[in-house]
């Protein structure tokens, strides 16, 4: 009985969709006020560390509240004959969960590619060291968007117009290292702009010092890769001694108990 209500349920929910007369985008799209407000602060910059500029953050994150949505009405159809407080909090936390699947996935991606993603920023500072030695701060920033890791080039571009309208504080280079959280980007956000704060006649100083510390990081990042995959390896290794300890005490009680039963 409570499969037929099930299926039934789910033939209607297909029906009224498929026909206009209810619509998951529209409702996502009329209530998106409010909910944004269940946007994690780094989503973004998981689906640019995934994926680049060829996808929107903003359409993932409607497909996400989609499929909670959906999810929380399948559910409430299947207790619907015995609909209780307990089956909607259940229906809830079901919808909520399947939302929260897709961030999960792409956080686990982001740690998987921890190293990998944290060494854009500094590969690319160092790289418009070069730039800076030719032109100032911010003229050097655009000519670098080109030729930029694909996950920056959407919040350089803001930072440039920011600093472009007239804006020379160091709130546009906050916001970048707000937007892109890998390690030590506010150190190096903060490095940037005392750089492009400085003085002509001293400009060569401070880019050897903008220069020597983004090496520095760069050789700290190299470090902690070597760290943990050593860790990692040894942490192999011990499941294998451990595992191999185990097997040769089982072959021994073995060989014991069949010299008892002899």
């Amino acid at each position: 009985m409570y499969f037929e209500i099930f299926i039934l349920g789910a033939i209607i929910l297909f029906l009224l969709n498929y026909t206009g007369r209810i619509s998951a985008n529209r409702f996502v799209a009329d209530n998106e006020v409010y909910f944004r407000k269940l946007k994690e602060s780094d989503w973004d910059f998981y689906v640019k560390a995934k994926y680049g500029d060829g996808v929107n953050p903003d359409f993932l994150f409607n497909k996400r509240i989609q499929n909670g949505l959906l999810t929380i009405l399948v559910l409430v159809f299947f207790f619907l004959s015995k609909i209780s407080y307990i089956t909607i909090i259940f229906s809830l936390i079901g919808g909520y969960l399947v939302f929260k699947m897709d961030y999960s996935n792409l956080k686990k991606y982001y740690k998987a590619h921890l190293h990998e993603i944290d060494s854009m920023l500094p590969h690319y500072l160092k790289s418009l060291e070069i730039l800076i030695q030719h032109y100032t701060v911010p003229v050097a920033l655009g000519k670098s968007i080109e030729d930029a890791p694909s996950i920056f080039k959407e919040g350089l571009q803001e930072m440039i117009n920011e600093i472009n309208a007239g804006n020379d504080r160091i709130d546009p280079y906050m916001n970048f290292a707000k937007t892109y959280p890998v390690r030590d980007s506010m150190r190096m956000m903060r490095l940037l702009y005392r750089l492009s704060l400085g003085r002509q006649e001293h400009k060569q100083e401070q880019l050897l010092a903008f220069s020597k510390t983004i090496s520095n990081l760069q050789q700290k990042a190299r470090e902690i890769k070597y760290k943990e995959r050593l860790e990692k390896m040894e942490g192999k290794t011990m499941h294998m001694l451990i595992a191999t300890g185990l097997g040769v005490m089982v072959l021994l009680i073995l060989a014991v108990l069949m010299l008892m039963n002899m």
